[in-house]
């Protein structure tokens, strides 16, 4: 259940939003308009008063609730009405106008509206024109001359609407923090319906702007990589001619005057305004660039690699950063990826965008690897055949999601988790449809049987417990000819083996031949070590336990080794 609390001025705000309530709608959406409680019970009802002229009833129903505004004269508040729409979820059941009374009196009881049992309190009616909302209208002066007491009506009315929740057996919605973006309201919903699209304007704004956000380098990148596109820019100056904010629109989105419809940067979410927007884009310390250069896909996955382990070790503002560079890499890789995977990771990364924000300040200082990696990739042509590129970053991926939603379940982020989990979902069938093609195709090239069992003894070395399970598994010859390739290019497969079961293990991996033929793979593609490196690495690795644990890089807590999410 989601209530929202709106506040008007004017000497007709409550005659205006009387007439709102009561009238078609935008899109004539609007059915049956009543009422379904009131602060007195007997409010007259221009929906239920059918030997009346509505618009009469109207103009006495606004009267009745101002009456206590117009008794201040003068001294009446600049902002005299409170308006708050209260929607159920679309899964809901229909309430009955009973049910829809009791919520309406516990929300103004809750926002210090009308107190229970307060006689002196304000003036409210509560409007029902669908199936699914009501919309009460108040009055902000009681009806002894004095303001009520509302502070932090929001807050109030979001706990009570958790507890309305469980009391109806609605579904319940996560407790938030502030940061959430603000949703598209029933007037854009109703509109984007008209218009034949999935997606209103506001939101198809924002994947826009977050896309280039993530794609530039500097301002100047950021407003062109907008307006290439297709979005209406307008840059909002200072007398000085100093660039303060910016406005977006879609053309041919128009308002009744045929003016653009516009949104600010901060309307859209509170990260997209334009300073917010820079220091993302300025205030990133570079890291050392290494001497060998790497494949931008390496780069990107071996950043992704180290967010578990800021996740678990780092401070919360690094670790918030972290995720708003995750984030950053999701709106991109839509752009990446074959047709069949678009859909999915669109959406896990519109779903990951409440992920990104919480009330702790991010540091972007460790964030500018991943950043330029991801921009590289999205600005050449790909150097991994058969999207084993992609697939070998999903892989990582999924497990920096998993560790963002228990960082935030432990930091008590309701919304963010749950935005993770989303994201979990939509990652795992576009990783599928991205990995199994790829690893069909590393399977076609896979070794000779000799080899082959060659390979099959390494693996019982090195990780006796799971060898049965890694040899049985359907992702076996993909994994061999990974091992196959490294060891062409001169790795030592034993080597090779102990340092992939190194990184992470296989307890809970339901495709472990799978996961270790991305690790394989990624350090294949390293570069070669020397012999006497490759002998002092052999003989390190012969101490590791048979079964192999985490490094420090990866080792999540006790409590996370339960909370990331089942690997392939």
């Amino acid at each position: 259940m989601i209530p929202k609390i709106i506040l008007g001025k004017g000497v007709r705000a409550a005659r205006r939003l009387i007439g709102y309530l009561y009238g078609p709608g935008s899109a004539n959406e609007h059915t049956d308009p009543h009422l379904v409680a009131s602060w007195n019970g007997f409010a007259p009802d221009p929906g239920r008063s059918p030997h009346r002229d509505p618009k009469d009833v109207q103009d006495q129903l606004a009267a009745q609730l101002d009456q206590p505004v117009k008794m201040l004269g003068d001294k009446a508040p600049a902002t005299t009405v409170w308006h708050c729409p209260v929607r159920a979820a679309p899964e809901d059941p229909i309430l009955t106008d009973a049910q829809w009374a009791d919520i309406a009196r516990r929300i103004v009881a809750a926002a210090g509206i009308a107190p229970d049992g307060d006689e002196e309190a304000c003036r409210w009616v509560a409007v029902r024109h669908a199936d699914d909302h009501i919309h009460i209208a108040a009055t902000l002066v009681r009806q002894d001359g004095r303001r009520p007491r509302r502070d932090h009506d929001i807050r109030a009315v979001q706990r009570e609407a958790r507890e309305i929740e469980t009391d109806f057996g609605l579904r319940r919605l996560k407790a938030g923090d502030g940061t959430a973006a603000k949703r598209p309201t029933s007037k854009e919903h109703f509109k984007a319906k008209r218009q034949g699209q999935d997606t209103t304007t506001r939101e198809i704004l924002r994947r826009r702007v977050r896309r280039a956000v993530a794609a530039a380098s500097s301002e100047t990148e950021f407003f062109a990589l907008l307006e290439a596109t297709g979005v209406d820019v307008r840059p909002k100056t200072g007398p000085s001619g100093e660039v303060l904010g910016y406005s977006v629109a879609l053309p041919g989105d128009l308002n009744k005057h045929g003016e653009p419809i516009r949104f600010s940067g901060s309307t859209l979410a509170g990260d997209l305004s334009l300073p917010k927007i820079r220091r993302r884009l300025t205030h990133t310390d570079p890291e050392p660039v290494p001497a060998r250069m790497a494949d931008p896909w390496h780069q990107a996955t071996a950043a992704i690699e180290r967010i578990p382990d800021h996740l678990s070790h780092s401070n919360d503002h690094i670790a918030q950063g972290q995720l708003v560079a995750l984030g950053g890499a999701l709106d991109l890789l839509p752009l990446t990826a074959p047709a069949e995977a678009k859909r999915e990771l669109e959406q896990a990364a519109t779903a990951f965008e409440r992920a990104t924000r919480s009330r702790i300040t991010a540091d972007l200082n460790s964030t500018r690897v991943l950043r330029r990696s991801i921009q590289t990739i999205l600005r050449t042509p790909t150097t991994t055949p058969d999207g084993t590129g992609l697939a070998m970053l999903l892989d990582v991926v999924l497990i920096a999601v998993a560790f963002a939603r228990h960082w935030h379940s432990t930091h008590q982020h309701a919304q963010q988790e749950a935005a993770a989990q989303q994201t979990l979902s939509h990652l795992q069938a576009a990783y599928t449809h991205v990995a199994v093609p790829a690893l069909d195709a590393l399977a076609s090239r896979t070794p000779n049987l000799q080899t082959k069992h060659r390979y099959a003894r390494h693996v019982q070395q090195a990780a006796p417990e799971h060898a049965d399970r890694i040899l049985e598994d359907p992702a076996w010859d993909a994994l061999a000819t990974a091992i196959a390739d490294a060891e062409a290019a001169g790795h030592n497969p034993t080597t090779l083996l102990a340092q992939a079961l190194s990184q992470r293990t296989l307890d809970d991996a339901r495709n472990p031949a799978r996961a270790l033929t991305w690790r394989v793979y990624r350090l294949g593609q390293r570069h070669t070590p020397s012999p006497r490196a490759q002998a002092a690495t052999a003989r390190s690795t012969t101490r590791l336990p048979a079964v192999p644990t985490q490094t420090p890089a990866v080792t999540p807590t006790a409590a996370q080794q339960s909370s990331p999410v089942r690997r392939r």
